[in-house]
């Protein structure tokens, strides 16, 4: 903990939050610095709660596998058989293997991605324009990160359940594991304890400090982009994480098969038989979840830790090894790149000690 104290006390990050858990059993949250921007502002407390950005991937991930494992789909559906209208552009061989796995070769953000969230666009247009987009590659023969992969996923929830994205995540994980502060998009009740994040300046992907349009905005809090929209605190993504450490269960509620677990958690890239043996050493993904990444979960994390980091400067994993997670949540992007790798190495390399 006193890497990130003596950060925020240098200035290096504006705030943080950490908590640290193994074999079931939780460390208290640790918080640190301040959650709004102005000078001053109100510190981070143990229930403040944060934007995750891509954190949220994985967790939609589990909503689209939750209809696999009831037989509603397959992996190795084409997309196109669900939804008619991406079948454009050489898109027609994309299953949803490929979207879970970011081997699609959908573009990671739309090209007029800036100019939609600009406008303020509805989530429905974001989708609309995926239709209409080219490939980067023939689907399976390479990986690159893909928010649209996502997207499409979402999607497909949406029309096979018919109800709203939110909703579907809300009562299948959210509410059986008590999660009252978690949440695709803000709730309204709760803004006042969501962290502001420290956004670069400049023509900045996301949306400058001054726009209207950024991370902090109400159009941002509101949209609930399936591919960077979820909403939680420490405590909450915490014991979300045991569910897919402990086969799909928290305590007497099962949210998810042991199978389906064990398939989100393991390695599903390196099996692909186009893509080159470069490109799978680069990166190794499950279905949604993200294994063996050094520069999110450290040096001293086992080859079977999974989980994912966010573009807000957030991180959580799981390394089944040690039955270790942790989830680190800062406010402050540019910050957080070099601390995020540091603070798990030094979790990981304490677990003989705890």
């Amino acid at each position: 903990y006193g890497i990130l104290e003596t950060a925020v006390a240098q200035g290096e990050l504006m705030g943080a939050g950490i908590q640290v858990a193994r074999g079931g059993i939780s460390l208290p949250p640790k918080c640190f610095g301040r959650r709004e921007l102005k000078e001053g502002g109100a510190p981070v407390d143990s229930d403040t709660i944060f934007l995750v950005a891509s954190i949220t991937k994985p967790i939609v991930a589990a909503a689209v596998m939750k209809l696999v494992q009831q037989g509603k789909l397959s992996l190795e559906d084409r997309v196109v058989y669900l939804i008619p209208e991406f079948g454009k552009k050489g898109k027609e061989e994309v299953r949803i293997r490929h979207l879970l796995t970011h081997t699609s070769g959908l573009p990671d953000m739309l090209p007029d991605n800036m100019e939609l969230r600009a406008r303020k666009a509805p989530l429905s247009e974001f989708i609309e324009r995926i239709y209409e987009v080219d490939l980067l590659f023939e689907p399976g023969t390479q990986i690159s990160y893909q928010s649209c992969g996502t997207a499409m996923v979402g999607e497909i929830v949406e029309r096979l359940e018919g109800v709203p994205l939110r909703d579907f995540l809300k009562t299948t994980f959210f509410d059986p594991i008590e999660l009252e502060d978690t949440s695709l998009g803000v709730q309204e009740d709760r803004r006042d304890r969501v962290s502001d994040v420290k956004l670069p300046g400049g023509d900045f992907e996301y949306g400058g400090q001054d726009s209207d349009w950024n991370w902090n905005s109400e159009y941002w809090h509101s949209l609930g982009a399936p591919w960077g929209g979820m909403f939680t605190t420490t405590m909450e993504l915490t014991e979300l994480l045991q569910v897919f450490l402990y086969g799909g269960k928290w305590g007497e509620n099962r949210l998810l098969g042991p199978a389906t677990v064990a398939a989100m958690t393991s390695d599903q890239t390196s099996l692909m038989p186009d893509i080159s043996e470069p490109d799978k050493l680069a990166q190794c993904w499950g279905l949604g979840w993200q294994l063996r990444s050094r520069s999110l979960y450290g040096d001293l994390t086992s080859a079977s830790t999974f989980g994912h980091g966010g573009a807000t400067g957030t991180v959580a994993w799981v390394d089944p090894v040690s039955q270790v997670s942790c989830v680190l949540f800062s406010n402050d992007p540019t910050g957080a790149r070099k601390f995020r790798p540091r603070v798990s190495n030094a979790v990981a390399g304490s677990v003989l000690l705890m």
